[in-house]
């Protein structure tokens, strides 16, 4: 049985984009302006090889693809071709919690 603050989640996805860091505030602030809620972690690894932000971001299966849209948009162009400017990853979600 579900609490009051559990809810449905067979059409939730958790979005995780590693960006870096010079991106992270303008792609911030353009998921925030269309309601998206995102937690944002400053982090290290190789997935970018240079500074980067973590952010996750909870959406309804709906709201992917204007998320990524969000994502692309607003990420800098690459300096160098073979630069990528972030690693995004979309999970489904088996459960989701507020406590």
């Amino acid at each position: 049985m579900k609490n009051s603050n559990e809810k449905n989640s067979n059409d939730m996805r958790l979005i995780v984009a590693v960006v870096h860091d010079s991106d992270s505030e303008t792609i911030l602030r353009a998921l925030l302006s269309e309601n998206y809620s995102v937690t944002r972690i400053a982090s290290t690894g190789g997935l970018l090889r240079r500074g980067n932000t973590t952010m996750l971001i909870g959406v309804n299966a709906e709201r992917v693809a204007g998320a990524m849209k969000i994502i692309r948009e607003t990420s800098a162009p690459p300096i160098d071709p073979g630069l990528k400017r972030a690693a995004v990853f979309v999970l489904k979600v088996d459960r989701f919690v507020q406590v």
